[in-house]
């Protein structure tokens, strides 16, 4: 958005006349009420890290009501009208690497892919290579969208390493910034499937439910999320789908189905642990509940204690196409390690 040339521009006039530049609006909600600047930005802007959207604040891209704003941590009220503007997409840092990819679905905007257990999404320390970004960098080439700068080429949403499935990267500007605004949104003003298949701890008496308590980082622990009830809202549904028994023929394990209303870090394992049903092969959130592998028979218990990620699969996807409109759902089968487990448990042996 640039200013008659008869105007002259000031500060954020002059960063939003840059070339491919985007200006964003944001009104603040009652939700963000005595936040800090920089969280409930976040909030409304989940492709934008806190470490971006405070380095964005501190270069001058941030006003409120028209005025410059510096100050990340200062507190906000409900209807503040604030204006960011993102600087034009940068070049991605990752070079492409030619690693093999699993697409279920690609054409001009988005591009589908199965991911396996292992593999980290984008770089980051200690990851620098061989992530999904740099097999898609060299799949798709230059077409990749770096909206916002940030360095994550595409990505709208994230799957843990050792987290297996589908998931959905937008390969232009357009799609990338339509795709995260439903992902933003959690499917409240339009449909968004995301469906995953766990395997757990004990077996749920009942057959379905609901967890609805709040995450935040964990308070001594960075690379932990623990429920807190200043974190953000987060809901996920389950629903069992199959249970399995010890030696004995008491309840030992389950399969469940799990729902996501909101897409927190680590959310399905956090949630499923809070409710006494940790991940198989957890082994950040469900160290406490190993000792059930003792009550399984040799076999199954060799696997499950050899077992080398958390048990756990983006098995459905469903979107909205952001070019199209049209209702997209993919399913992924279960990979073979989640088969052999799932077989192991049946068995009992």
């Amino acid at each position: 958005m640039q200013a008659p040339p008869d105007e002259p521009l000031d500060e954020v006039d002059e960063i939003a006349a840059e070339e491919g530049a985007l200006r964003v609006d944001i009104i603040t909600t009652p939700e963000d009420e005595g936040l800090r600047l920089d969280r409930a930005l976040a909030r409304h802007l989940p492709e934008l890290s806190r470490t971006r959207l405070q380095a964005l604040i501190s270069e001058g891209r941030l006003a409120r009501e028209g005025e410059p704003v510096t100050n990340g941590s200062a507190k906000i009220t409900a209807g503040t009208h604030f204006t960011l503007d993102l600087p034009p997409p940068e070049a991605a840092e990752p070079v492409a690497q030619d690693i093999p990819l699993v697409i279920v679905y690609e054409d001009d905007h988005l591009i589908v892919v199965d991911k396996p257990a292992g593999l980290v999404v984008h770089p980051a320390p200690g990851n620098a290579d061989g992530t999904l970004v740099n097999a898609l960098l060299h799949h798709c080439g230059a077409s990749l969208s770096g909206i916002g700068g940030v360095r994550r080429p595409g990505i709208v949403h994230r799957l843990d390493k050792d987290t297996s499935g589908l998931l959905v990267v937008a390969k232009n500007d357009r799609a990338h910034k339509r795709l995260a605004a439903q992902f933003a949104d959690h499917g409240r003003t339009g449909p968004l499937e995301r469906a995953y298949v766990a395997f757990v701890w004990g077996t749920p008496e009942l057959p379905s439910g609901t967890v609805d308590v709040a995450l935040a980082r964990h308070s001594t622990s960075r690379e932990k999320i623990a429920v807190r009830r200043e974190g953000r809202f987060a809901i996920t549904h389950w629903s069992r789908l199959a249970a399995f028994e010890d030696e004995q023929g008491r309840p030992i394990a389950a399969m469940v189905e799990c729902q996501l209303e909101t897409g927190r870090t680590h959310q399905i394992r956090v949630h499923m642990a809070h409710i006494g049903h940790a991940l198989i092969g957890d082994a950040l959130y469900g160290s406490g509940q190993r000792t059930r592998a003792t009550r399984l028979g040799p076999q199954t218990r060799a696997m499950v204690e050899g077992f080398g990620r958390q048990a756990l699969h983006a098995a459905r996807l469903g979107f909205e196409h952001p070019a199209t409109g049209e209702f997209l759902r993919f399913e992924s089968a279960l990979p073979p390690d989640l088969e052999a487990l799932e077989q192991a448990l049946a068995s009992g042996h």
